[in-house]
Parts: C-alpha cells; structure tokens; sequence
C-alpha cells in the first residue's frame, strides 16, 4: 500500500488563566479522507523571569465541533447534553518547553478542535505596567498518515483481501447510501498463506472524540463471522480494519462482503413541498379563483398519492433552512409547524449542520404536543435527535443511538406534553429528529392513533442570550467563528444560569451606589478650587465627577445599570478626567506664571487624550503626566526658593497641615488602586480610590493668590446702587 504523510501546523498562542470559554485558547484543523494514523504534536513553554512558577496547562479534544469544558465546576443550564471532553493535562515544572505526543489511530475525516487553557483565573485586577505576567505559549501541529490506494469494498459483491503481516494491518472502506437502514459485514474463508485457520479482528468505523463507538468483533477458523449495525452514517465512508492475530509472520487471505437493507422513505410529494413553500412565502393573489382551485385539487391527490406508513420504514417531513447571522439558523416546516406522528414508522426531520460554520452555537429543539389529537391517554411521543444518520426503531427498543452516535432522547405526553433539548456545539454533519408514536401495552394498541406535535428548532449562538447577567461573545479563530457566554455579577455557568456565587439585588445596588456616590467627594475639592479662584481647575473636577459618577452607573454588572450614553464614551471621558484631573493639580502646585500654566493645561490634555486614545488601560498614561508634572513642580519649587533664599513653601503650617496629609492620601490611593483591587472587592477598593484622590486633591490644591480679595458675597450683593451712583458723578464730572 501506498502511504502519503502530511503535515500541519498553526501559530502559537498565549495563553490565559480560565474564568469563561473566551479564555481557552481554540485550535481548528481538518484530518482527510483515508487517515489512518493522526498524531499531534502539543509544544508548551513559559517564560524565563522569576514571575513564571510551575502551571499546569490543561488541553481539550474533540471531533466535529470545538469541546464542551467546564473547568470551574459550574452548572449547565436545563435540558442541556453535557457530554465531557477528552482532555490531558501537561505539566510546566523546572522545564521551559514541555513537548507532547497524542496519537489517534484510524481518526474520523473532518474538523478537529483543541483547546487549551491556564487554571482557574486568581480574580486580581492588575493595572497594566505594574506587574509583567509570566507568557505561557501553547502550539499544537499535527501530523497525518493517509492511505492513497484504500481498497473500495462494492456493496453485494465478494473481494478477497489480503492482510499482509501483523504489524500491516489492512484498511478498507465502504460508501454508505442514503437511506441504508443496515450493514451486514461478513468474512469468509479466513486462510494464512500456511493453508491453516487464522484469527483476525475487525474493526468498524473510525475514531472520534471524546467519544468512540467503533465495533469490534474476533474471527477465529474458517468459518463465516458478520456483524450487522444499524442506521449506519448515510453518505460517507466507512472504513474497515481488519488485523491478523496470527503468531508467525504470516499473510492471511480472507473474503469479505458488505450488503445493506434499504430503507424507503415516505414522504409527500414534491409538488405538495413546492406548493406548500410557494404559498408560505408569497401567498394566494387576489382574483386567481381557477388558480385556486387547481392547487387545492393538487394538494389532495397530492396526499392521497403520498406514501403510507405501511410501506416505508420512515415518513420524512420537509424542512427549510433559512440562515439568519452568524451561526444563526431557524429551520421551518413546509407543511406547517405540526408533524403527524404515528406508531408504524417515525417521522423524520433532518436539521442541516453540514456548513462548517454551524458546531460554535447552540442547537435547540423544543417539542409541543397536542393534546387533542391523541385519543390515547397513556400514549407517548418519543424522539431522538441524533448525527448523521437517524434512529428508525424507536418503537421497538427506545433506545436513541446509531451505529456510531449516542444520541439524545426526548419524550412527551399527555402528562408532559413540553419538551427542551439544547445540544451545545454540535458537531458538523446532518442532524435528524426522529418521533414515534409508542403505546406502553404494544403497538396494536395504536395502530390507527396518530399525535400532532409542534416542532421548534434553531440555531443560535448562545442559549437565551446569556441571560440578563451574561453578555453573549462572538469569538474567532482564523476563519472559524464560535460564541461563548461572559457572565457578571457573580453569575457562571456555560448560560450564565448557575447563580451559586450571584450577588444579591441589595448587593448590586450598594454597589452602584458606592461607586457612583464615592465621586461626591470632589465636592469639597470643587469647593475649594471656587473659593481660591481656581476656575479652570475646578471645572476639570466638575467633568471628572460627572463622567465618572455615571461611567460607573453603565458599568455595574448587574440590572443597576444606567447609561446616559454610549458605554465607550463614559469610559473614555472618565479616564480622559481622571488624568487630566492629576495633571492640572500638579501643574496648580507649581505656581508657575499664568500664561505659561494654561499653555501647559491645554497642551497635556491634547497629549493624554492621544495616548488614552492608543491604549486607554496603559500605567504609562496615568504615570506619564503625573511624573513630568512633578518635575515641572519641583522645578518651579526650586526656582523659588533659590530665588527667596529659603525653603518653598515656606510655612511649616503648609507641610504639616496640607501637604503631607494630601501626599499621603494620593499614596495610598495609588496603592489600592495598583494592588488591592479584585473582582471581588472592586466596589468598595474602588470607591476607596474615589474617595482618597478627591480628598487629596482638597489638601495639595495651593493657596489663593495675595492679590486676590477673597469672595465677599454679602457685599456685591448690596452695592448695586452705590456703583450706579459712582458712574453717575464721574459722568457728570467729565460733563
């Protein structure tokens, strides 16, 4: 046999400590058609610097659709199928790089997904700068062995195969038709190239992730062995691994034959779907009477032609798919939204998920049964929603799996007559639902009963939106687009529905009022840049408590939410307020000449509003101003006291009764603020940081000038009379 290698490769990524799916760093590859060996290569490393410590990365597998995980032990919402992923674990300890083989013999053709992420994420607020995260890179290549000459087994017809030695096993694939309700794989005249009995063992089907459901079976002698699966996958390839067991190094011979039993399907009639979708979408028009009539003469030898249940082993109903977004997909019945559903064969509904682009979101599928149509009390629908192929024997065994899928069952009655699945990521291929009508004392019991149920399924990307705590994310990888739920306000879980560690209403209101009430504290400061005549300084302040008061009112994680304006803009002008606010105090310190001072104001507040602009999160934004506002200050303090031949400022009253409080304020604001502050704490840390800067501000802001008279409200109030009477005589003296 001929074997072909291949290699890919994708880019290395960073990765991050995990507290939602948006952390886990995804990789997406497709395996060919014939792989017979995959092997990937997982390389992780980690930095140099004494900030990188021994981490355990943890990395996910799965076949078809990118893994379901659930590293912080959360819940899923209702009705949704978790299955865990396959994951291994690879250890960073006294080694830089750690490198990793997983190998996967036989693999299934299509796309692959690994994740990979970080522990569980500490919840500390790190201001950017301060501290430099150690880096964890994480690459994942993979290598694929494929059969280019894979023998064809022809449905009926007997080949001999040979299987060369025991390490040479032999690899054969059959095509599986639609509509192919079994396979029945037989091996006969198994002979060593000694003429003696052989033993060989069998494989059917290839491997997938995180599970497999590949069937084995041993043939031992020269005599005939089969194994017979049903519903296999309609339209691929199965293949078909046949292993010598023979002790000596041997070839052994054998026959091999692959039938199938066709299923026929019953379904109405092509016009009756064409006629049914022509009138769904643009309806009758007004005045086409004979029109009319021909389409209702139509629809009824339509259904008198349609097939019966008796005579098809599945009745197949018409489904459109209508693409609505990104991973957004409603499926629409033609004949209406309610299915007949008897108890001779199952009706059939094939949702369509072979895009690609289908497995990053959520299908769901609700039923809903109508009461009055079933005549039977104890009578139960029962569905499968199952890959690939669907389920034809509900009737007889309930059980809700294929020849390689397990799938998931539903059920409805009179008693319960609503029923949810949510299947998160599914897996690219053809989906169908299977419904059948089941009587608990047999099936002659409802032979002629028949049940209406009303089917809803879509595709989105995220179940109910994430809830009113979440906020649902589109992710990309390369060209692939998944979605994945962040949640707030304590709330976790895939949906955001686990409410374990949720903050109360109460809470989320304190919080809101902490954090948007704490900015009250530049009340004082506004007050006394007035009384001093620092007008340009104290409307800084006004603009900074105004933004700031409701930046945090639209960012509060819960329903305590109000936002004036765009979320960006808030942000952005608190910032912009809180930098410049630093900026202008500092620069007041200095007491350098007026005109020089508002050149200063105006020409940093252009500077920070650029470098906020290119990065709004930066230390260097909020520690570049302040530090050359510092030098200008100390500058300027230099300068006057060399110039007045004594320390400035020169009352100790000064120092000991502004300055120093005021210094030791805005130190302790920067320490909370750089190294306290968590997602646990952050409303009230926060609120500290608000309360500690305004009252700083209160302390440092300088003193009036000499020559400025302070306010004298009382009396410009009552001297409106005595200038009028001034202007008057020196009026009149001119005269």
């Amino acid at each position: 046999s001929l074997y072909v290698s291949e290699y890919f490769s994708q880019s290395a990524q960073k990765l991050s400590f995990y507290s939602w799916y948006g952390n886990a760093k995804l990789f997406h590859f497709r395996v060919p058609e014939d792989t017979v060996l995959l092997r990937w290569l997982l390389q992780a490393s980690r930095g140099k610097g004494p900030e990188c410590t021994n981490m355990e990365i943890t990395v996910h597998f799965r076949y078809g659709a990118p893994p379901v995980i659930n590293p912080l032990s959360t819940r899923f919402p209702a009705n949704a199928t978790v299955r865990p992923s396959y994951n291994i674990s690879i250890t960073l300890s006294s080694a830089v790089q750690n490198t990793t083989f997983v190998n996967v013999t036989t693999p299934a053709a299509g796309d692959w997904f690994i994740a990979a992420h970080l522990p569980e994420a500490a919840g500390r607020i790190e201001v950017k700068g301060f501290s430099t995260p150690c880096p964890y890179m994480f690459q994942a290549d993979m290598f694929v062995l494929r059969l280019a000459d894979m023998p064809v087994l022809e449905p009926g017809a007997v080949t001999t195969q040979t299987v060369a030695s025991p390490a040479k096993p032999l690899h054969v694939k059959v095509f599986v038709p639609k509509h192919a309700a079994g396979l029945r794989l037989e091996l006969r005249n198994c002979l060593t190239s000694e003429q003696k009995a052989c033993a060989v063992r069998v494989v059917l089907g290839s491997i997938t992730l995180p599970q497999s459901f590949q069937r084995i079976i041993t043939c031992t002698g020269n005599v005939t062995c089969s194994l017979t699966l049903d519903s296999p996958p309609w339209e691929k390839w199965l293949q078909i691994m046949v292993e010598s067991l023979s002790a000596a190094n041997a070839s052994v011979s054998v026959e091999m034959l692959a039938s199938f039993t066709a299923c026929r399907p019953g379904s109405t009639s092509s016009f009756l779907n064409f006629s049914s979708l022509n009138q769904s979408q643009t309806g009758a028009r007004p005045g086409s009477a004979g029109a009319v009539g021909s389409s209702a003469v139509s629809t009824g030898e339509a259904w008198r032609n349609a097939s019966s249940p008796r005579s098809s082993c599945l009745q197949s109903q018409p489904v459109v798919r209508e693409d609505l977004d990104v991973v957004s997909v409603r499926y629409r019945l033609l004949n209406g939204p309610s299915v007949p559903v008897n108890s001779l064969s199952p009706t059939v509904l094939l949702l369509s998920l072979n895009t690609g682009m289908d497995s990053g979101g959520s299908l769901v599928v609700s039923l809903l049964l109508n009461k009055t149509s079933v005549n039977l009390a104890n009578a139960t629908v029962v569905a499968c929603v199952s890959a690939a192929s669907p389920v034809l024997s509900l009737n007889a065994t309930w059980n809700c799996s294929t020849a390689f899928f397990q799938g998931y069952p539903l059920s409805v009655s009179t008693s319960s007559a609503e029923a949810m699945l949510i299947v998160l990521y599914p897996q690219t291929d053809d989906w169908f639902l299977s419904l059948q009508l089941v009587c608990p004392r047999g099936q002659g019991e409802c032979n002629a009963a028949e049940a209406k149920v009303t089917v809803f399924a879509y595709l989105t990307p995220c179940f109910n939106d994430c809830g009113p705590y979440g906020q649902c994310s589109l992710l990309r990888r390369h060209g692939y687009l998944y979605a994945g739920c962040s949640c707030k306000a304590g709330w976790g879980g895939w949906s955001c529905t686990d409410d374990t560690k949720a903050q109360s209403v109460g809470a989320q209101n304190l919080a809101t009022l902490l954090l948007t009430l704490s900015n009250l504290m530049f009340l004082p400061a506004i007050a006394v840049a007035v009384y001093r005549y620092y007008l340009v300084e104290a409307s800084v302040y006004t603009y900074t408590m105004f933004f700031s008061t409701f930046y945090h009112a639209c960012d509060q994680p819960g329903i305590a939410v109000m936002c004036i304006m765009d979320y960006d803009t808030l942000q952005y002008c608190d910032f912009l307020g809180s930098v410049v606010s630093i900026w202008v105090t500092i620069l007041c310190m200095s007491r350098v000449k007026k005109i020089l001072k508002y050149v200063l104001f105006i020409l940093g507040t252009l500077l920070i509003a650029m470098s906020l602009q290119l990065d709004r999160r930066g230390v260097w934004n909020m520690m570049g101003p302040c530090l050359f506002a510092l030098v200008i200050m100390i500058a300027a303090w230099v300068y006057h006291g060399v110039k007045r031949k004594h320390c400035y400022p020169s009352s100790w009253k000064r120092w000991v009764f502004y300055l120093l409080p005021g210094i030791t304020l805005a130190f302790i604001a920067i320490s909370v603020y750089a190294f306290m502050e968590t997602n646990e704490n952050y409303y009230y840390t926060h609120s500290i940081w608000h309360v500690l800067v305004a009252s700083s501000v209160a302390f440092l802001l300088p003193p009036r000038d000499k020559h400025k008279k302070p306010w004298a409200w009382s009396q410009k109030l009552t001297c409106r009379y005595q200038i009028c009477q001034n202007d008057r005589e020196e009026l009149y003296a001119v005269t």
